[in-house]
């Protein structure tokens, strides 16, 4: 049966216009994505198939050009599509961020450092940098590495935050393996950026740790 066919309350657009985007599963929120299904399969069945194959949202949503547009039903315009969407909801993120204290919108600030990091394959150093009313100046990736770790040069962090002008830092990586756990090295890291920054009045606000889970130094009374 098309969806057309299907009694308006649950329809996946008229669900979300009536009652909120919030109360629709992943599927729904998909076919609304893909507007059509194939020949014999509409558009909420066919990212129930899509849903399985991939595993999850999160995995299909990340997926590789060449692997999305290899399902029947999805090609380049959609996998287009698929990354203007992903781009606008980074920058509504970054806007947000941009306009209001990260300290007052913490869980703002952490979502927008896992959109920019939970994905690497391989380990990312990463600084957010604030004004004196800590609003975002600049989201700034200054290290990269392998999936073991990346070499952090505090020289180089506080040649930048000299450049941005930046009144305060929060610094933040990813554990490509999905433990967010700090280790000893994370920690030493943090303090030497600490006492480098501090030499030229530039204070370090949190260290965020990008795993499956968020870790925030500040709320482990690390910094």
């Amino acid at each position: 049966m098309a969806i057309t066919d299907w009694p308006s309350a649950e329809r996946p657009r008229e669900k979300l216009l009536l009652k909120g985007a919030n109360t629709l599963s992943d599927a729904e929120l998909l076919a609304i994505f893909l507007r059509t299904g194939i020949q014999g399969v509409s558009a909420v069945e066919l990212s129930r198939q899509l849903l399985s194959s991939y595993g999850s949202l999160r995995a299909l949503l990340t997926a590789s050009k060449e692997n999305f547009c290899s399902h029947k039903g999805l090609g380049d315009a959609k996998y287009a599509q698929l990354q203007a969407v992903l781009e606008m909801a980074n920058r509504h993120l970054a806007e947000t961020l941009k306009r209001n204290d990260c300290l007052s919108n913490p869980a703002d600030t952490v979502s927008y450092l896992r959109a920019q990091l939970r994905d690497y394959p391989y380990e990312v150093f990463a600084c957010l940098m604030l004004d004196n009313r800590n609003r975002v100046i600049a989201f700034r990736e200054m290290f990269r590495g392998t999936i073991d770790g990346a070499s952090v040069y505090p020289r180089e962090v506080v040649k930048q935050a000299l450049a941005d002008n930046a009144a305060c830092v929060i610094l933040a990586h990813n554990h490509p393996s999905g433990i967010s756990e700090p280790s000893q090295a994370d920690i030493q890291i943090t303090e030497r950026l600490k006492k480098a920054l501090a030499l030229v009045d530039i204070r370090v606000l949190d260290h965020v740790i990008i795993g499956e889970q968020a870790v925030c130094f500040s709320e482990r009374g690390l910094i």
